[in-house]
């Protein structure tokens, strides 16, 4: 698989000052360290086996009515819908991946593009390393080829307990002229990750102070480990006005920390390692569907994502219809993406393809009577 190279750039940007305090200094440090973290990321992601193993998505436990006779014409097939107030042309998210190097810029661009072409939304990945070195902020910067996409900036929640506060939530949102705001939680990635910061106490209450303060909607996801009844009641409480499930069945980003860790380890302990990963903490999380349906409940009048291991039509059908308002995609189009920008654009063609094809086997003509579809778990098929 084609791979855009790692360059030197964002690191010798970082490392560029000339006469640095020591504080400085370490600030430098950590920005060098961060911006070669999410390079890892990236090189992780597409080359060593990070998703789920012995747990699904568990959409494959639901079924679809299937209409023999449909009674719509299929070019009549609409997928359009409206998300924070913009027309989607497809109920879908690019989910935040990457930012912050410029490994991160060329994908965040070609994701922009793709999102624009195609009428989706898009995530940036966080952009705490551009908060903190402004010289960064243009990998994060999408919007003068996409001035028009529904864009939500990012930020890792657990920073509201660390150096960001309300003010940097703002800038995030400035930067980038989102429409939105994402805060992720992920205590399993920080907990595994060297270093992570694990202090979630009393966070529910510091995004209640983002959610009063932005003038924007503000959003809660999971990076793929799932969202219980509880934190979404809690969420509900706190004022999100969404929450992108995130659950588990996809990408596991406990293990992509674990492959990071032991990326300089010896090959015997790696082995070791792979199969730790393969049938413990890596593999820990709620199931995407479950999580769905959940979240739904707790948190009715919320727009709720469902993504995690989200990876065909049958799969953004099958959320809406469980409750979801939209669906978030991130590995397969960041593998597509490595390849070319048509391997993205015929990924994502494929999708509303197989989407289309899916509503109209079932007698959808839109995505609102999608929404009003008895989909059923299997075992209980009603003929």
């Amino acid at each position: 698989m084609p791979y855009i190279r790692t360059s030197k750039r964002s690191s010798e940007q970082v490392t560029s000052s000339r006469k640095c305090s020591s504080s400085e200094k370490v600030k430098v440090l950590e920005n060098e360290s961060n911006a070669l973290r999410k390079d890892e990321h990236i090189r992780i992601a597409l080359y060593e086996d990070v998703e789920f193993h012995t747990i699904t998505t568990g959409f494959e436990r639901y079924s679809l009515p299937y209409e023999a006779l449909p009674e719509i014409n299929r070019c009549d097939v609409d997928t359009s819908m409206v998300l924070f107030g913009k027309r989607l042309l497809m109920p879908l998210v690019i989910s935040p991946m990457t930012g912050g190097t410029d490994e991160g810029r060329k994908f965040n661009r070609l994701f922009a593009e793709a999102a624009r072409r195609f009428g989706l939304a898009m995530g940036v990945g966080s952009q705490r390393i551009a908060l903190e070195d402004p010289e960064l902020t243009n990998t994060f910067e999408v919007r003068d080829i996409a001035p028009d996409i529904l864009l939500f900036a990012n930020l890792g929640a657990i920073q509201l307990n660390n150096s960001c506060g309300v003010e940097s939530c703002i800038c995030a949102v400035t930067m980038i002229g989102a429409d939105a705001l994402i805060l992720h939680l992920n205590p399993l990635q920080e907990s595994v990750q060297p270093g992570g910061d694990t202090n979630f106490a009393d966070l529910a209450s510091r995004i209640s102070e983002v959610c009063r303060a932005l003038r924007v909607p503000v959003l809660v996801k999971e990076v793929g480990h799932g969202i219980s009844a509880r934190t979404a009641r809690l969420l509900v409480e706190a004022g999100v006005a969404g929450i992108d499930v995130a659950g588990a069945g996809g990408t596991s980003w406990a293990k992509v920390e674990m492959l990071r860790l032991g990326s300089n380890l010896p090959q015997s302990i790696l082995a070791k390692k792979g199969k730790q990963i393969d049938g413990g903490i890596g593999e820990w999380g709620i199931p995407t569907a479950e999580s769905l349906i959940a979240v739904r409940q707790a948190a009715r009048g919320l727009v709720v994502i469902s993504s995690g291991g989200i990876r065909t039509g049958e799969d953004i059908a099958k959320s809406i219809a469980l409750g979801a308002n939209a669906t978030g995609i991130a590995l397969p189009l960041l593998r597509s993406a490595a390849v070319s920008r048509e391997a993205l654009h015929e990924y994502l063609a494929r999708l509303k393809e197989e989407l289309q094809t899916v509503m109209f086997c079932s007698g959808a003509r839109t995505i609102k009577d999608l929404r009003k579809l008895q989909i059923t778990r299997i075992g209980a098929i009603n003929f």
